[in-house]
């Protein structure tokens, strides 16, 4: 199979599996589909750290980048940040209704924990700058944007590297204000999407992101359709609909490769598709995630409202990082809370199985799906 996005970024199979684990993103591209690291919140210095370890391993493999570049925050742009000193922005009145959580839920809010704080500066104009110094001195073939417009910085790097840019939508319009910055290749994610997402689902959005596109500048621009993607054969449904590939995410979290805790992944086989919500209670923004006690107890009368990014991913680290030591430990009050990203195509994952496997897998459906098809128009 051929699609254009194909020939663009030198991929066999137009799979895309976005991870925050380089072994996933190394194993998916080795396998024949395309790993893309997701980076939100790393350092410079770590991200160096990965792409040199996905550049020793992944055999010349194409891999990508994904960048988490919030086009709206209010202190994005401000430079000398620190986790302590934004963490002295949070209202007192959220930091004791954290702490209370944490206890009814029989979590000493003070226990030592390894901290994931500093991700939050991650998420800042020049931090991301510097990240994107780091990223186009390795041979990345593709780097996206996550949360909203890219920087132009991005484009330009973008284009005098030979590296198409990517960039994630929720609507047509969204695609059209992408297409006309210079965005090479549009991501349309449906809402069963894990993490940010808009209310279109992607049954919807791939066919009016693909029209839409279609009458803005004089190339093709290639769209991938993201949401609730978990099997070969949805991608094949997606292809029917004109996508020239298939962005997953969450197909990729209960894999032996995967970052997450083992407490995580036991709670992503037991979900149903039902289980998923939209909340803000993890990120400040709307985002997929797995209903818990976290995001329950955010909708509460006490609740002291939701903070905006990057204040709000600072309260979940520090909360995520203590539940899960305390429900590995075998508190089952502690599992309740624990919280993470994940779409409505969770209900269809239920074996732990490694990224190699799913990729086959991947293929295999995908071609039972068109020689279906080919039989019902026979």
């Amino acid at each position: 199979m051929r699609t254009p996005v194909c020939d663009l970024l030198g991929v066999d199979f137009p799979l895309f599996a976005f991870s925050h684990c380089r072994d996933v993103v190394v194993a998916v591209s080795k396998a024949g589909g395309f790993g893309v690291l997701g980076a939100v919140g790393y350092s410079p210095d770590e991200l160096e750290a990965e792409l040199r370890w996905i550049d020793d391993r992944v055999g010349g493999r194409p891999y990508g980048i994904d960048l988490a570049i919030p086009e709206n925050m209010s202190v994005k742009y401000e430079q000398g940040l620190t986790s302590s000193s934004l963490k002295q922005r949070i209202p007192p009145q959220h930091h004791a209704f954290v702490d209370a959580l944490l206890r009814r839920h029989g979590i000493d809010p003070y226990s030592a924990a390894p901290s994931d704080e500093d991700r939050a500066v991650g998420l800042m104009h020049d931090t991301a700058e510097r990240c994107m110094d780091v990223a186009f001195r390795h041979p990345i073939r593709f780097i996206v944007q996550a949360l909203g417009l890219p920087p132009q910085s991005m484009i330009d790097r973008g284009r005098a590297a030979g590296v198409p840019v990517g960039a994630l939508v929720g609507s047509a319009e969204h695609a059209i204000r992408q297409v006309e910055m210079g965005v090479d290749v549009i991501v349309a994610q449906g809402t069963e999407a894990g993490g940010h997402c808009g209310e279109v689902s992607t049954m919807v959005l791939v066919p009016e992101v693909i029209r839409a596109v279609a009458g803005v500048g004089a190339k093709h621009t290639p769209v991938l359709a993201a949401g609730g993607i978990v099997s070969g054969r949805q991608m094949a449904a997606a292809m029917t609909m004109g996508a020239d590939g298939a962005w997953t995410g969450s197909v990729w979290l209960p894999t032996v490769e995967s970052e997450i805790s083992q407490v995580m992944r036991e709670k992503f086989l037991a979900a149903r598709s039902r289980d998923t919500v939209r909340s803000r209670a993890s990120s400040g923004k709307l985002a997929r995630q797995l209903r818990s006690a976290w995001t329950e107890a955010w909708e509460q009368p006490d609740s002291p409202g939701y903070l905006q990014m990057p204040f709000q991913p600072m309260l979940t680290a520090a909360v995520m990082q203590r539940a899960t030591k305390a429900a590995e430990a075998g508190s089952e009050s502690a599992r309740q809370l624990v919280n993470y990203y994940v779409g409505q195509g969770v209900g269809l994952l239920d074996d732990i199985k490694s990224a190699r496997t799913v990729v086959q897998e991947f293929m295999e459906d995908y071609a039972a799906a068109l020689e279906r098809v080919q039989t019902l128009s026979a």
